[in-house]
């Protein structure tokens, strides 16, 4: 979402000519691919890491400007709320020590994002929800500086015509109206970026839809939201209701701008063209750049209006084009994951997600073949709501199963991983030490969600109200979390 944009007067055209630039921005798109523009590659992975700011006291702190400003990095910028950063971190290679690396560079950024937000009262914490917000940390007022949030906003409700409406119903239900798409800060995320080739995109991609319910259920980061318990994945349910602009009036088909989407991909031309034909442009700010002259002049176009575009569609698997270093590439934003909780955590459900993709997209039986895509996002929503306790379905030998999340993942999908980890080149040790963590989380059963809810439920049997037991279970997160010990080695 964070895409920097200055609004100026004449920036901005009618919905007619937008859309007639991004028909022409597919067009390019096309030609492009046909063309031969793209690397044959799929080779190389990033991350987006949201982070939030916390005080001792384990309530959020407001003040993402003055953090990044103090930590003076080009690697972090600012996220929705003023409670929220991101870290970028930069692609790489996808073999040798690619997952100590990524461990060892989270760890030390966490580190030093703390040690430098320590003197402004405030420390960080990746999680998929904040446990501590109140509903008064999520209004327009605490939107972030950066001017595309603030555009973004009056853009949807006008598209909305009535107030965002989030209920959950989990083990508690929350219910909460709101006239922002503010609230959506409570969430925060771990973004996985894949970069692959035309050629390559559609099973890469078909493998990624398939592999995230098991992502969630063993990923699950998100027990509590405004003093609720809900999901072990809260944050799906919240981003999904928090960006859902379909109007009062809008057609029973008219599909909401997060989903997992309604078919498998025959390819990443489709897709975005999809996001253009299927959802209405929120930002009218365009470039002066006309793409199909640029391809004629032998250059790589920016697609700027498609990419802005893209970026108000939240696929929970998104399709992105970009151009880094002047070269143009095409990568599967995975965004299921929550953030959290401790840079091993992350390196290894990062692990899980490429060993399984690879391995799913090198079948010689697509998945797109042996499952119906309709199964896809009813097990997405079964894991966000029960984590390891869902029951998913998976493409068996003869038909597809049913069967329990945490027996899934142990019999059938960490040992495909493996396979996906090998056909990288992924170093063998770092292979099994994080596909291990996972594997030990299953078995234990504690993913951070689970974790969270054990300590609260044990400080409120010794006494201890909602609202305290929370604060005190966010202290001993962040306090756990500075160990580098993965959650399910956390005491409760």
């Amino acid at each position: 979402m964070g895409e920097r944009v200055q609004v100026s007067p004449g920036a901005t055209v009618s919905p007619a000519e937008l859309q007639a630039r991004l028909d022409r921005s597919v067009l390019a798109l096309r030609r492009m691919v046909a063309e031969g523009f793209f690397d044959t590659a799929a080779d190389t992975c990033g991350l987006e890491v949201e982070l939030d700011l916390v005080d001792p006291l384990g309530r959020p702190r407001q003040i993402n400007d003055k953090v990044l400003a103090a930590l003076g990095r080009s690697d972090f910028q600012v996220e929705l709320g003023r409670f929220n950063i991101e870290l970028n971190v930069e692609p790489r290679p996808v073999h040798g020590g690619v997952l100590r690396a990524l461990e060892d560079e989270l760890a030390a950024v966490l580190d030093e994002v703390s040690a430098t937000a320590a003197p402004l009262g405030a420390r960080a914490i990746s999680v998929g929800t904040l446990p501590t917000l109140h509903a008064d940390d999520l209004t327009a007022r605490y939107l972030s500086s950066n001017p595309r949030y603030s555009v973004l906003d009056v853009a949807m409700s006008e598209h909305r015509g009535h107030p965002v409406v989030v209920d959950i119903s989990g083990r508690e239900r929350l219910w909460l109206q709101t006239d922002s798409i503010a609230v959506q800060s409570a969430a925060t995320s771990l973004q996985v970026h894949l970069r692959v080739s035309p050629t390559d995109f559609p099973r890469f991609y078909n493998a990624a839809q398939a592999v995230a319910p098991a992502q969630v259920a063993a990923g699950a980061n998100s027990a509590y939201l405004l003093g609720r318990q809900l999901w072990h994945e809260t944050r799906i349910a919240l981003i999904e209701q928090s960006l859902d602009i379909r109007s009062a009036s809008a057609p029973a088909d008219e599909p909401p701008r997060t989903w997992a989407g309604n078919r498998w991909a025959s390819s990443a031309v489709d897709l975005l063209a999809d996001n253009v034909r299927l959802f209405a442009p929120l930002l009218g700010v365009v470039d002066a750049e006309d793409p199909l002259a640029e391809l004629d002049a032998g250059r790589v176009p920016s697609l700027h209006e498609l990419r802005l575009h893209n970026g108000t569609v939240w696929r929970w698997n998104r399709p992105v084009y970009d151009v880094q270093h002047g070269h143009p590439q095409l990568r599967i934003e995975n965004r299921v994951l929550p953030s959290g909780p401790t840079a091993a955590d992350m390196a290894a459900n990062t692990a899980l997600f490429l060993g399984l993709v690879r391995a799913v997209a090198d079948d010689a039986q697509p998945v797109s073949v042996r499952m119906p895509f309709g199964l896809v996002p009813v097990d997405l929503v079964a894991a966000a709501r029960l984590g390891l306790g869902a029951t998913l379905h998976w493409p068996g030998p003869r038909r597809v199963e049913s069967l329990p999340a945490r027996g899934l993942l142990l019999d059938v999908l960490l040992p495909l991983a493996a396979d996906g980890l090998d056909r990288w080149g992924v170093a063998p040790a770092d292979r099994d030490e994080y596909l291990g963590l996972v594997a030990d989380r299953v078995r234990s059963g504690r993913t951070g969600a689970v974790w969270q809810v054990a300590t609260v439920s044990g400080l409120e049997a010794r006494g201890w109200h909602r609202e305290g037991a929370l604060r005190e279970m966010v202290r001993r997160y962040v306090d756990n979390a500075r160990t580098r010990e993965p959650v399910h080695r956390w005491p409760v």
